[in-house]
């Protein structure tokens, strides 16, 4: 019957059960030497993306932390008491104070219409020149050109000069409204028409002139500087971020108001940062411990037995660990009179995760505030020196993706050895069976000449009983 597969029948044995027992026995321990290694590759393989993910999570944090911007570890800090007046940060070079600050206006920019135009005005050619300041800029009319037209040249060929222009329609008719993000007086914008007279509509002096229905000018008022007192003294700005009236302080005017801005010591902030890069240390470390432990237990018979993760034994993983380390206890280019972690009353405990003594770390900031920010930040702070070390592991075609590369790797040699290892056993089962199929046959052979041997010997008896 097609698709069955009978043998055996002449020596009585089960040749299928023969020859795959004997082919397992063949394939079992290559089998299992490949399973092994499979296991092992990819329980390493997936160490080291855990791994990967933790160091990657780590760098992340100590940049936030050395952010410039963030001013993180900054061992002043900066306070307004009306942030809908005035907004501050630190720079560089701040000292402590007060200073009661009143902003009379904000420095404003220049914005200006035309005189109304004819909706259904189409201008003849020419050019616009438009000034701002010391500024000047030509923007080329084509004949027949619609103000729409030219609204979009204005914007296409002068947004990266900061202005942008638009078109405003009442019941009068519509009018071309510029306008520019560059503010403080002087910095008003006007318009001068050369060619077909029908552009004169266009023109504007931003300056002098209010805009009206038959006049080009400013809107509301001219483009001014910001007005403000520093503790009573007059101050004046073209912009309304300003990061040179008080040294070390940037702050913005956001409205008229009044508002009182202090420099302080930073305690408060400085020990969430140091406390913000201790976690991010111990929950690398507390990553890291879990896939290099090694468990001791006891099975259900008494025995023990051992247990090891991922990368318990890992040479790389060991190394990076080392290198961790000794940035620990290195030292930074401008840590002042802060030298080493203990001093902030940080220590390593002995799993590796660092430990904080809330009052050592108190006194240590009110003692050395000014030393904190350069022992953590900077090129050669503490922060960098870490994230720096790990940079040959992560960094791309790092030695991590060269270990996940080389596993990679691995897996595939596993796979094809896998694959002609199967391949042998298929052609060592159709050898087996050939051969156990021809000696079935023989027998078979053998069993009938036996009958027919025996048939005729049997008739011969009979024949000489007959004849006696």
């Amino acid at each position: 019957m097609a698709g069955t597969s009978i043998n055996g029948v002449g020596s009585g044995y089960d040749i299928d059960s023969i020859v795959t027992a004997l082919v397992n026995a063949q394939k079992a321990p290559k089998q299992n030497q490949i399973s092994n290694q499979k296991t092992a590759t990819n329980t390493t393989l997936s160490g080291i993306g855990s791994l990967k993910s933790a160091l990657a999570t780590f760098q992340t944090a100590l940049g936030k932390l050395n952010d410039t911007d963030s001013s993180a570890f900054a061992g002043l800090a900066v306070k307004s008491s009306n942030t809908d007046t005035l907004t501050a940060k630190l720079g560089t070079g701040a000292t402590a104070g007060t200073y009661n600050i009143d902003v009379k206006n904000l420095a404003t920019s220049s914005k200006v219409a035309t005189q109304y135009v004819d909706k259904s005005a189409s201008f003849g050619a020419g050019s616009l020149t438009i000034t701002q300041g010391s500024s000047t800029y030509k923007v080329d009319v084509k004949a027949g050109a619609s103000l729409s037209d030219i609204r979009d040249s204005i914007n296409s060929q002068l947004k990266d000069s900061g202005f942008t222009a638009n078109i405003i329609t009442d019941t009068n008719g519509p009018r071309l409204v510029l306008g520019s993000s560059v503010t403080g007086a002087g910095s008003d914008i006007s318009i001068a028409t050369s060619g077909d007279s029908s552009l004169s509509v266009l023109a504007i002096d931003g300056a002098n002139t209010k805009a009206s229905a038959t006049a080009g000018g400013y809107i509301d008022k001219p483009a001014m500087n910001a007005s403000y007192t520093i503790d009573g003294l007059e101050m004046s700005s073209s912009v309304n971020k300003i990061s040179s009236a008080i040294s070390g302080v940037e702050f913005s005017l956001v409205a008229e108001g009044k508002t009182s801005l202090s420099v302080d010591t930073n305690t408060d902030g400085l020990k969430t940062s140091v406390q913000s890069f201790v976690d991010a240390y111990n929950a690398l470390m507390t990553s890291v411990n879990s896939l290099t432990k090694v468990t001791n237990t006891t099975d259900a018979s008494g025995n023990p037995t051992t247990t090891a993760a991922a990368l318990a034994s890992d040479s790389m993983t060991r190394n990076l660990l080392n290198t961790l380390r000794s940035q620990l206890v290195g030292s930074s280019t401008d840590g002042g009179s802060i030298k080493l972690l203990s001093q902030l009353g940080i220590t390593t405990k002995n799993d590796g995760t660092l430990a904080v003594d809330s009052d050592k770390l108190d006194k240590a900031l009110d003692k050395n505030f000014a030393s904190v920010q350069g022992f953590f930040t900077g090129s050669g702070g503490l922060l960098s020196r870490m994230s720096g070390s790990l940079d040959m592991y992560t960094q791309s075609n790092g030695l991590l993706d060269q270990r996940q590369s080389s596993l990679n790797q691995t897996l595939s040699d596993l796979a094809d050895q896998s694959t002609k290892l199967d391949t042998r056993m298929s052609k060592l089962n159709d050898t087996l069976m050939a051969k156990y199929t021809a000696m079935d046959t023989l027998v078979a052979q053998l069993k009938a000449t036996r009958s027919n041997v025996l048939t005729t010997l049997n008739a011969l008896n009979k024949t000489s009983s007959s004849d006696s």
